[in-house]
């Protein structure tokens, strides 16, 4: 994850501050970790044209695909259609997109999620679970542990991050964290910013577009899309992403302040319940949602949250 720029010291006192940076949500569940010896610039994982042959080159090709279609490797373990690529673009190799090379040689890490150490194959357990939604799947739940998808998974993971150093911050990682916007964040204003650049991708009603039963265009809330225990339900999580990456061909065309306006529209619509409400009930809010997202707030009369 980049780091955000130094502010600059004001000429005079009267001058009123700039807006605070906003801690970086998407790393904010692993230990600090230092930079990468060899310098800013960001990893090149290996051509697609370099997976070996034999079993091993095998098990990353079935990564691949379970990484890019998830739905047709993993389609009983998912209660939606997304892909794990719909979050980690250009097939977990793009900077700035939480990359697979830079996230592999961070795990194990403690995580403030679940308050323990956790594995890759834990990580990936999580993804299924928030992200892809399992609890509303055909089976209930996640893939198994040390099932052929989870491990080939990490096959791909593994082999893109072929080179990269263990235990340390690539530049690159997760999603930017971006900076406070000038002004507070506003649905009315996402709504619009949403409507001009978002809905020709992800449609008028944020369902996204499919084709042969894929999603070309993924939806972004509504029983098919991620769950309120994903990472990206956050806003500032999402406003990181959509700034750096979105819309897509054109990252960092929105503003700071449309990146921000326009994940808080996105971040107040519904989507399926958080899986940790039925344990936590009334205080799933306090004890899981203590960041920056709608989860219990009132937004046109209709209390967000718990599978709505």
């Amino acid at each position: 994850m980049r780091l955000l720029p130094a502010l600059l010291a004001l000429a005079a006192c009267s001058e009123p501050a700039p807006p605070a940076p906003v801690p970086a949500a998407p790393q904010d569940h692993l230990l600090d970790l230092p930079p990468a010896p060899d310098g800013p610039a960001a990893f090149t994982p290996p051509g697609r044209d370099e997976i070996p042959e034999g079993p091993f080159g095998d098990a990353v090709r079935r990564g691949r695909a379970a990484f890019t279609d998830t739905a047709a490797q993993a389609g009983p373990y998912m209660g939606n259609t997304l892909s794990c690529s719909n979050c980690h673009l250009d097939e977990g190799r793009r900077p700035d997109s939480a990359p697979m090379w830079a996230a592999w040689g961070q795990y194990p890490a403690f995580r403030k999620k679940n308050d323990r150490v956790n594995t890759m194959e834990d990580r990936l357990l999580g993804c299924f679970t928030y992200s892809l939604n399992a609890q509303d799947s055909e089976t209930g739940g996640p893939p198994p542990r040390g099932s052929q998808v989870l491990t080939d998974l990490q096959a791909y993971l593994f082999w893109l991050a072929q080179g990269t150093p263990t235990g340390r911050a690539l530049p690159g990682r997760g999603y930017p964290a971006l900076e406070a916007p000038p002004q507070p964040p506003d649905v009315g204003r996402g709504q619009q910013v949403f409507a001009e650049r978002c809905a020709v991708c992800h449609g008028e009603d944020g369902q996204g577009a499919q084709a042969e039963g894929q999603d070309v265009f993924p939806p972004l809330w509504g029983p098919r899309s991620f769950n309120w225990g994903a990472g990206m339900h956050r806003v500032n999580t999402a406003a990181g992403f959509i700034q750096a990456n979105m819309p897509l061909g054109q990252p960092g065309s929105l503003t700071v302040q449309q990146a921000w306006d326009v994940a808080q529209f996105i971040g107040a619509q519904p989507r399926p319940a958080d899986p940790r409400a039925a344990e936590a009930g009334a205080g799933t809010d306090a004890r899981f949602h203590d960041h920056d997202c709608l989860y219990g707030e009132t937004v046109d009369g209709h209390r967000l949250g718990e599978g709505g």
